[in-house]
């Protein structure tokens, strides 16, 4: 520790005596502009500090007065830049530039003074007091060699950065003159070499550059300006000795034509322009233009026509203000641009109107004349039709066009056309015109007339009054005038009446012929109008069918037909007509008779007429026993009949059916019923109002045997019923002889031909058998009629017909199917085996089973054919025993297969 003591006091003496011998101050140098952090000096190093004493004792840095722009570290003791250093502002052009400054130390206390120069470096440039300077010679009158006076250039660095040199840019009129005296130091001077002339380059612009001697140097510059003063030593001038102007016809007045401009390269008074103007051509059109006398500019006073006058000449005179002036001349050509002002104009020379409606193609119908006034393409024209129609243009020459036909025409489709021709120049935009034409069209006799349908159904009630309007027909005709006017006709072209159903042009079914139908009805010629010119008979006439023809009036006339169809509608005008029984001399005598007796009945009225029938006591519930026929001659619900039991009323034995007309037992009979009953039977028809008609039935109750030798003898009964009818009334005993025999003899037959069929169905019986094969074979069908039986496949029918009904079908009997035989063993010569004779007594007891059902069948159809003979002559067609036979052949063949005991039927032929 004494040893460190030691130690620094020896280090603070020697650093005394260090400081003594230098006078008590430290020196640094540093140049300016250095930059903040520079090291100037090791300021605790050069004072003798040692390592972090500085910062111990506190070393630092006093500036009396100003900012030192200094810095001492208090780490490392270094004395260092903390601001920028200019020298200029620091001390301006005083050289050297030294600052002072004052240093601390504590513990102890001590000062130190160090003295900080900062040297010049050429950081200013020479400085002009002013950037530009303006200078005036006059042209021509300053001489060659005259000298201009020039401010010089200053510089803020000191020494040789402070030394300044002078050059000019070049020119072939001045040059630069320096001297340099000891009184007035350095004198610079600008030097004119050569006259000026104003209108060559009126002003002269030169750069004056000073130079420093730094390194690198630096320059400043003065911009010369050297204005030539004028003298009137020239004219006004146009750059152009002719100027050529175009203006649309259409400009407004005041419009600006052309600015002229005139140059004078005096300047001043000199140079001051006015301007005049006159026209070369037209002469007569003084007041069209204008021009300004200061501006130079040309303007539009009138209004220009490209049609009237399209090119002006004019010339313009420009004088100036000098004290004697000089002026200078031009022409302008002012060409006038057409302008699509004009319309195209159309002209009508010729019209051919009315157009006829048969006019062949090509045909001219007017000739037009177009024009523009304007030129060129606003001049050129092109024409069309609008709208579109069967006329076109065709050019005939420049301007002039045809309006010809290009198209068929109708009068009755278009009768007038509105024809415009359009005109439409070539100009932008486009101009137009138009000219309307009216076109008729005469008419042609070209349509014939046409009714709106082909057939016309009218619909009549029968027994309209004469005269009464049937419908009205229309023809139309688009034609006009004579052309157009329609007369109506009926035409008796062949076509006839139908009666009773028949058809158009056939004969009436009541005898009544061809007829025309204009003897039925008739057309107005004007209106029409269908009349019936007599009342009309549905029984007579049904339908009506004819062609009612319309004329026109123009030459030739053309006509159109039209068919009508006139249906007579029924009206319940006929009461129900009562008919002949079935089979009655009246009906025997054919269709003709029957209608008489019809017609004779219904002219009767509703008086009754009286018929006859038979029935046995005894018979069941439901049996007919007679059938009244009727006839309407009126047609649908008119015609439909109905039958009523007026008397006996309440519950008697008979009863009548609604619709059919059949009397049939309401109960079983018995003799309490008396032996006759008088039935009062009433037929109505359905019309409104219903019109009726009575019958008598008077029904004879017999025994049975009585009752069926009447049903046998059916012609003498339907004799006697006819003579009842007249009032003739035959004997009982009469009819029972002429009926015995014939029962007898039918009795006879009958139990002869059981007998037979009960023998040999025993034989067959008993007879020894082998097994029946049973197949299923072809249905046989067995009908009866009138004039006996007969057997057809069941793919076959037969239908019944009777006068005074619909058809119907007849019984159809099936008979079982037994199976074939089996075939024959071939033939041998050799004894038959027992299996052969076993086939032979098969084969024979099969033929006797054949034989016995074919006799039964026998005796069914007869029992069969006297029951529908019975039935059909009595009834008229209802077979109610072919019913009977019917179910008991079923049941009989039902009996059969229960017997032999098999599932599958005997198969066995039938014959007649």
């Amino acid at each position: 520790m004494g040893e460190r003591c030691c130690a620094a006091v020896v280090r603070v003496l020697v650093l005394q005596a260090a400081w003594a011998l230098s006078g008590g101050q430290v020196r640094y140098s540093v140049p300016e502009e250095a930059k903040a952090g520079t090291v100037v000096g090791r300021l605790a190093q050069d004072l003798g500090l040692e390592a972090g004493e500085a910062e111990a004792r506190r070393l630092r840095l006093v500036a009396p007065g100003r900012r030192a722009s200094v810095e001492v570290s208090g780490a490392s003791g270094a004395l260092l830049v903390s601001s920028r250093l200019d020298r200029e502002e620091l001390c301006g052009k005083s050289a050297p530039c030294a600052l002072r400054l004052e240093v601390l130390l504590e513990r102890p206390l001590r000062v130190f003074h160090v003295q900080l120069e900062v040297t010049d470096i050429n950081d200013n440039a020479p400085v002009f007091p002013a950037a530009r300077k303006n200078l005036s010679i006059t042209e021509f009158t300053t001489l060659p060699g005259s000298r201009f006076p020039l401010e010089g250039a200053s510089d803020a660095d000191i020494g040789a950065n402070a030394q300044l040199t002078y050059t000019l840019s070049p020119s072939e009129h001045f040059s630069l003159d320096l001297q340099k005296t000891e009184e007035d130091g350095e004198s610079l001077f600008l030097v004119l070499r050569k006259s000026l002339d104003r209108e060559t380059i009126p002003v002269h612009r030169l750069v004056l550059t000073a130079t420093d001697g730094g390194r690198p140097s630096l320059t400043g510059t003065l911009e010369l300006v050297i204005s030539v003063l004028d003298v009137n030593d020239n004219m006004p001038h146009f750059n152009q000795s002719v100027y050529k102007v175009q203006l649309p016809e259409n400009a407004e007045r005041g419009t600006l034509a052309i600015r002229l401009n005139a140059t004078d390269l005096d300047e001043g008074a000199n140079s001051n322009i006015s301007y005049s103007l006159q026209i070369l051509y037209p002469q007569d059109r003084k007041d069209i233009f204008r021009i300004d006398q200061n501006s130079g500019e040309i303007r539009l006073t009138g209004d220009l026509d490209y049609e009237d006058v399209n090119l002006y000449r004019l010339q313009v005179d420009a004088t100036d203000k000098g004290t004697a002036p000089l002026s200078g001349h031009c022409k302008v050509v002012l060409e006038v641009v057409d302008v699509n002002d004009n319309a195209p104009e159309v002209w009508v020379t010729s019209l051919s109107v009315p157009v006829p409606e048969d006019a062949s193609l090509g045909t001219v119908v007017a000739l037009l004349s177009v024009s523009d006034r304007d030129s060129g393409e606003n001049g050129r024209v092109r024409c069309w039709v609008w709208p579109a129609s069967p006329f076109g243009l065709e050019a005939t020459f420049a301007g002039s066009y045809s309006l010809v036909l290009r198209e068929a025409l109708d009068r009755e489709r278009v009768s007038e056309y509105e024809v415009e021709v359009r005109a439409e120049d070539g100009g932008a935009p486009a101009l137009r015109a138009s000219r309307g034409l009216r076109v008729p069209v005469s008419d042609v006799n070209d349509n014939a007339p046409s009714f709106a349908q082909a057939v016309y159904t009218v619909l009549a009630r029968e027994n309209n009054a004469a005269g009464a309007e049937l419908a009205r027909l229309w023809a139309r005709d688009p034609d006009e005038a004579a052309n157009g006017r329609v007369s109506y006709s009926v035409w008796d072209g062949g076509l006839g009446v139908g009666g009773g159903g028949g058809a158009a042009g056939s004969s009436s079914s009541f005898g009544g012929g061809w007829r025309p139908a204009s003897s039925y009805v008739s057309v107005d010629a004007e209106s029409g109008r269908l009349w019936a010119l007599q009342p009309l008979d549905y029984e007579e006439l049904q339908v009506l069918q004819f062609e009612v023809r319309a004329v026109d009036a123009g030459e030739p006339p053309l006509s159109g037909n039209a068919t009508v169809q006139l249906f007579v509608l029924d009206e319940n005008d006929n009461a129900p007509a009562l008919l002949p029984p079935a089979g009655s001399a009246a009906e025997a005598g054919g269709v003709a008779a029957a209608a008489e007796a019809a017609v004779a009945l219904a002219g009767a009225g509703s008086e009754s007429g009286t018929l006859w029938a038979w029935a046995a006591w005894g018979t069941p519930a439901g049996q007919v026993v007679a059938k009244i026929r009727a006839v309407d001659a009126d047609s649908g619900y008119n015609a439909w009949l109905r039958y009523e039991l007026w008397e006996p009323r309440g519950k008697g034995p008979f009863r009548v059916g609604l619709y059919s007309g059949e009397v049939s037992t309401a109960r079983a009979l018995d003799e309490a019923d008396g032996p006759r009953q008088r039935l009062l039977i009433v037929v109505r028809d359905h019309g409104e109002p219903a019109r009726s008609a009575t019958a008598t039935l008077s029904v004879s109750l017999l025994e049975a045997a009585e009752a069926a030798l009447a049903a046998g003898s059916s012609s003498s009964s339907l004799a006697a019923v006819s003579r009842s009818a007249a009032g003739v009334e035959l004997g009982a005993g009469a009819a029972s002889a002429a009926t015995n025999v014939w029962l007898v003899v039918a009795i006879c037959a009958v139990s002869s031909l059981f007998l037979l069929a009960v023998v040999l169905y025993g034989a067959s019986r008993w007879a020894p058998r082998a097994a029946v094969l049973s197949a299923p074979g072809p249905t046989t069908l067995v009908c009866a009629s009138e004039v006996g039986s007969w057997s057809y496949s069941q793919r076959h029918s037969r239908s019944l017909c009777v006068a005074d009904g619909a058809a119907k079908s007849d019984l159809m009997v099936f008979s079982p199917n037994f199976p074939p035989p089996p075939p024959a063993p071939a033939a041998k010569d050799t004894q038959p085996e027992p299996s052969a004779l076993l086939d032979t007594v098969t084969e024979v007891s099969w033929r006797g089973n054949e034989i016995f059902f074919t006799l039964v069948e026998v005796i069914f159809q007869g029992v069969i054919f006297a029951d529908s003979a019975f039935a059909v002559w009595q009834l008229g067609g209802r077979c109610r025993a072919c019913e009977a036979a019917e179910q008991r052949t079923v049941s009989l063949q039902a009996q059969e297969r229960v017997r032999v005991g098999g599932s599958a039927p005997v198969r066995r032929r039938a014959r007649l």
